[in-house]
């Protein structure tokens, strides 16, 4: 959902057409891409759907937990100090009287202790059966409140069990059941389609000279679920104008997107459709390329209907390192979550200046030092396979030892959240794992 118009500036109320602008900075654009959006609503979902999701509401205990005193042992609810005549299990029990109860049982009105199974004997007394004290029972075995779990133990009606901005697990949607709930509010995730172009692009197999195997269908719904949306419909298509034109505005009957993201397309020449296509929806382009390499030429926009499109650059590692400068922030404000900043550790190596542009490379985290991987031209998958993070290297260049922003990967452990309340917004921190399995500070 669109926050305001920002047309490809970084000021609310800049309506400057972008050929006449220069690129936003990297850090400028992970901003933009984070402002120009507000939350989605909230839903609510089943309890079995919600694992995963942000509760968006605090889940309260509708009653005490539990809601009536029960047995914490098999035994006897007991009514005095023994021994104690046995009679039938449910009804009021008066001085001198005990019942056999199980586990987890309704304590009798009148019981004020429950005597486990181990600790109590039975015999027939002649006049019906007897229960009384084993000679080794343990003391205190009759004392008030022994072996019983009061009503209101575990919490009183009205607490709050699971605070909103809970990034919800198992135990969570078990506690909530236990406090009978059947749904909860949650934060919706943005459901995200993928229009992949390119008519020399081929799916299986070994590509002939003038073909490229298709790198983005494999992995990006795997990556789009990483970044905490939905992957929703992907579309193949070509390379021409009528084809964009129709895959932008989304197949008939098809579930509404909220992003979609394109594939290649985002070039300037003749046969690139992204803008084109854009402007005939009655879309308006919000950001249109960053000074940053791989990548330059990313592009969001916006539609009127409140859909956000995405355009990667066509080469594999530049559409992935656009996915992180914008799609990144986009996802994580339409889930209300916290724009993520960008770490820094020390540069283990010298990368030179790249004049005028932020230089984004796959690196690897060793001992709180980051080392820039090989293989890591824009086309490329090499590098970004067995990196932990990436580089965001200023247009100055940075020498080793010298500290330097990273950002980590989204499939790596380094991609770590640690969810606690802070009114309806999650705060994440992120660590970094060394060689010896240990974990160093994030240093925002």
């Amino acid at each position: 959902m669109l926050a305001q118009e920002i047309v490809c500036g970084t000021s609310p109320t800049s309506h400057v057409p972008c050929e006449q602008m220069p690129a936003p900075t990297w850090s400028e654009a992970r901003q933009l891409a984070f402002d120009c959006a507000i939350p989605l609503a909230s839903a609510s979902v089943p309890l079995a759907d919600a694992i995963g999701y942000v509760l968006a509401t605090d889940v309260t205990a509708y009653q005490d937990l539990p809601h009536y005193a029960s047995s914490a042992m098999d035994g006897w609810a007991i009514h005095g100090g023994g021994p104690w005549e046995i009679t039938t299990p449910g009804l009021p029990l008066s001085p001198g009287q005990a019942s056999v109860i199980a586990t987890g049982g309704l304590v009798p009105e009148g019981a004020g202790a429950v005597l486990r199974k181990e600790s109590g004997q039975v015999l027939d007394a002649g006049y019906g059966l007897q229960l009384s004290l084993k000679p080794d029972a343990k003391p205190g075995e009759t004392l008030p409140g022994r072996h019983i779990r009061p009503a209101g133990e575990e919490a009183r009606a009205g607490n709050v069990l699971v605070p909103a901005g809970t990034l919800l697990n198992p135990a969570h949607i078990a506690l909530a059941a236990v406090a009978g709930h059947d749904e909860l509010q949650v934060q919706r995730k943005p459901r995200v389609a993928v229009v992949l172009t390119g008519s020399e692009v081929v799916t299986s197999g070994q590509p002939a000279a003038g073909q490229v195997r298709d790198t983005f269908g494999p992995q990006l719904g795997a990556v789009i679920s990483q970044l905490g949306g939905i992957p929703g419909s992907q579309q193949r298509i070509g390379d021409s104008y009528e084809e964009w034109l129709s895959a932008l505005g989304g197949p008939p009957g098809a579930e509404r997107s909220d992003v979609t993201i394109t594939t290649g397309g985002t070039g300037k020449s003749g046969t690139d459709h992204f803008r084109a296509a854009v402007a005939a929806l009655g879309g308006h382009l919000l950001l249109d390329g960053v000074a940053m390499r791989p990548g330059h030429p990313a592009v969001l926009a916006g539609l009127p209907d409140g859909r956000f499109v995405i355009g990667l650059p066509g080469n594999p590692l530049a559409a992935m390192m656009a996915l992180m400068t914008i799609g990144e922030p986009l996802l994580a404000a339409l889930q209300n979550q916290p724009f993520r900043t960008a770490g820094h550790l020390t540069s283990g190596a010298d990368v030179a200046p790249s004049p005028g542009r932020t230089q984004l490379i796959p690196c690897t985290f060793v001992h709180g030092l980051a080392f820039p991987a090989s293989h890591t031209g824009p086309g490329m998958m090499r590098g970004l396979a067995w990196a932990d993070g990436f580089m965001a290297v200023p247009p100055g260049g940075v020498e080793a030892g010298q500290p330097v922003p990273v950002m980590p990967l989204p499939w790596t452990s380094a991609w770590t959240r640690t969810w606690t309340s802070a009114g309806s917004q999650a705060q994440a921190t992120i660590d970094f794992p060394n060689p010896a399995g240990r974990y160093a500070p994030w240093h925002g």
